[in-house]
C-alpha cells in the first residue's frame, strides 16, 4: 500500500474513531434517563415519593394522551417553537452582523462591545413587562423578547471573533494590498463561523427562555403558558410534560446547528 493511500486513510479511520465515540456516549446517556425513569416510576408506584407532589412517569404520558387527543400540546409546541426560531434567527442574526460588521471601525467596537455587556447583564425577565406593554400579548411580543435575549451574547461573540483573527493571514492580505471588503469576506467572516455557531448553540437557550418568560407573563398559547396553568392548578404532571417537550425542542435546534455547521465549517471536522 502507498503511502499517499496509509495518509488518506488516517482521516476516515479518525472520522469513523470519532462517530463511534459520540454513538457509544449517546447509548450511555440513553441507558441512564431510562433507568432514572424506572426508578422514578417504581418510585411512585410503591408510595417511596408522593407521586402527586413529584408526578410520575404514567402520570405524564396521561397528561401527554389528552393533550395530543385534545390537540392542544401540538398546537403550544408550534407556537413556542415559531416564537423561539424566529427570535432565535433575528436576535442572533442582528447581532452577529453587527458584532462582525463593527471591524471597519475599531475605535467605536470597544463603545459598542460595552453597551452590550450592559444589555446583556440586564435580567430579560424584567423587559417582559415593557416587551408585553409595547408590542402586545400575542406571538409578536414573544418573537422579540426572545430576539432580545440573544442579541447581546451574539455581538459580544462576533466582535471578540473578529477582533482574534489569524494575524498572520491578516498581514498576508495586506501585503497584497486586499482592499477592507476582501478582507472581511474571505477572511473575517469564514474566520469567525466557529464563533457564530458556537453562539447560535448557546443561544438557543436563551431565545427559549425569552419565549417562555414572555408566555408566563401574558398569553393565551404555548408551552410556557400550559406550565404556567398546570403549575397553578398543581397538575404536576402536565408541568413535567412541558419541561419535557422544552427540552426536547433545545436539543432538536440544537442538532438543526451542529448539522449546518458540519456542513459548512467542514474544514474544521476534517482536522
Amino acid at each position: 500500500m502507498s503511502e499517499a493511500a496509509v495518509a488518506a486513510g488516517v482521516p476516515r479511520r479518525r472520522t469513523r474513531a470519532r462517530r463511534f465515540d459520540k454513538a457509544g456516549a449517546a447509548g450511555i446517556v440513553t441507558l441512564i434517563m431510562i433507568a432514572l425513569v424506572v426508578l422514578w416510576q417504581v418510585a411512585a408506584a410503591r408510595g417511596w415519593i408522593n407521586g402527586q407532589l413529584f408526578g410520575s412517569p404514567s402520570g405524564i404520558y396521561g397528561a401527554a394522551r389528552i393533550g395530543l387527543t385534545q390537540g392542544t400540546l401540538v398546537s403550544d409546541t408550534l407556537t413556542t417553537l415559531y416564537e423561539t426560531v424566529m427570535g432565535l434567527l433575528i436576535g442572533s442574526g442582528l447581532g452577529i452582523a453587527a458584532g462582525l460588521l463593527l471591524w471597519f471601525v475599531p475605535r467605536v467596537s470597544g463603545v459598542a462591545e460595552g453597551f452590550s455587556v450592559i444589555l446583556n447583564s440586564i435580567p430579560k425577565i424584567a423587559l417582559g413587562p415593557l416587551i408585553i406593554i409595547w408590542f402586545g400579548s400575542d406571538m409578536t411580543s414573544k418573537v422579540w423578547l426572545a430576539g432580545i435575549s440573544t442579541f447581546a451574547v451574539a455581538m459580544i461573540s462576533s466582535c471578540a471573533a473578529a477582533r482574534e483573527v489569524d494575524r498572520d493571514l491578516l498581514n498576508l492580505f495586506l501585503s497584497f494590498n486586499a482592499k477592507p471588503a476582501m478582507i472581511f469576506r474571505k477572511l473575517i467572516v469564514p474566520g469567525a463561523l466557529p464563533w457564530i455557531f458556537s453562539t447560535l448553540r448557546v443561544n438557543i437557550g436563551f431565545a427559549l427562555i425569552g419565549a417562555v418568560v414572555g408566555e408566563y407573563i401574558a398569553s393565551q398559547a404555548g408551552l410556557g403558558h400550559e406550565v404556567f396553568v398546570a403549575g397553578s392548578l398543581f397538575d404536576l404532571n402536565t408541568v413535567w410534560l412541558g419541561i419535557i417537550v422544552l427540552t426536547l425542542m433545545a436539543t432538536l435546534l440544537t442538532w438543526i446547528v451542529q448539522l449546518a455547521e458540519a456542513r459548512i465549517v467542514s474544514w474544521k471536522t476534517q482536522r
